[in-house]
């Protein structure tokens, strides 16, 4: 692959991004299974594409179990949910809270059990929270590599094993997690982020073998940039907030739009959604297909870089 033969390469790199553009559109049109009365538990659910969520789960007539660790501001967003279902004639719930922080990996299997006592089930389980990261690898203390690791791969990962059980006996439920493009490619300055999702994208993969024969799906969803506040609360080399909203950040999807995708990979069951624009759907297949023109151009990237900064 580190030799590129008479340029064939990249009418099969543009092939095969006509081939999963195709698979996408098909995959709208395919009908679905309802969520009315499942039992879907999203963490992160305070605020960002968690709350977006929330939002449109409730709106399907979901059982929501809100997970984060901020009491005051999950009761807002319940009761911002129980406001906005007055009058519609679609059957709605008060959403459940479950307190806990996530990167503490010693509080989730009582997490877990409250979780399970809010409705004696979990249908589906959204691994929605996470944090991101900005910096230079040679200024990067190990605790904050160590500290994304904990909140974005071992807590997903953690509640997963927790509640997993009860589906397998139930041979019913699905579980959700949302990863990044950068699960699938790296970019300079990142470290920390990429390398937590590229973990979650093979963790999950695994999982999807190992428990299909139980009827449980497992859906990766791997976003491009959200206008969230993700890159304002990125930690930095020494652990300090990023504090900064990147140009990328503001100008990224819709988190209504993400979570309205998030939804209907539930309905499909889909495997494996990529929710970005041409050209990081053409880095990812660059990165398989070409990888010494994506190295190249990260280097370059790199570069010009510099230092982590607004892009």
């Amino acid at each position: 692959m580190e030799r590129v033969m008479g340029g064939g390469m990249l009418p099969l790199v543009l092939a095969s991004v006509g081939v999963l553009l195709l698979y996408r559109i098909l995959a709208r049109l395919r009908p679905g299974a309802g969520v009315q009365d499942a039992v879907v538990v999203i963490t992160g659910a305070s605020s960002g594409l968690g709350k977006e969520c929330a939002r449109v789960f409730h709106a399907a007539g979901a059982r929501l179990v809100l997970c984060g660790r901020d009491a005051a501001r999950l009761q807002q967003v319940v009761q911002e949910l129980t406001a906005s279902s007055a009058g519609t004639q679609r059957q709605t719930y008060t959403p459940s809270t479950v307190i806990f922080d996530l990167a503490d990996t010693d509080t989730v299997d009582r997490a877990a059990e409250e979780i399970l006592k809010c409705y004696g089930q979990a249908d589906v389980l959204i691994n929605n929270a996470g944090i991101s990261y900005r910096g230079n690898i040679l200024d990067t203390h190990l605790s904050v590599q160590r500290d994304v690791m904990e909140t974005n791969y071992f807590g997903p990962i953690a509640l997963t094993q927790a509640l997993l059980p009860s589906m397998v006996r139930r041979r019913s439920g699905h579980i959700v997690v949302i990863s990044s493009v950068q699960g699938k490619i790296a970019i300079p300055y990142r470290s920390a982020y990429a390398a937590s999702k590229h973990a979650t994208q093979a963790y999950f993969d695994c999982l999807r073998a190992e428990i299909e024969r139980y009827g449980i799906p497992v859906t990766v969803i791997s976003p491009g940039y959200i206008r969230t506040n993700l890159s304002l609360n990125a930690v930095t080399g020494d652990g300090s907030k990023y504090g900064v909203l990147d140009k990328t950040t503001a100008m990224g999807w819709d988190p209504q739009d993400v979570a309205q995708a998030v939804l209907r990979a539930v309905r499909q069951r889909s495997k494996d959604v990529v929710l970005a624009g041409p050209l990081p759907t053409v880095a990812i297949y660059l990165r398989t297909l070409w990888p010494a023109l994506f190295f190249k151009l990260m280097s370059s990237r790199a570069r010009k870089e510099k230092k982590p900064k607004d892009e």
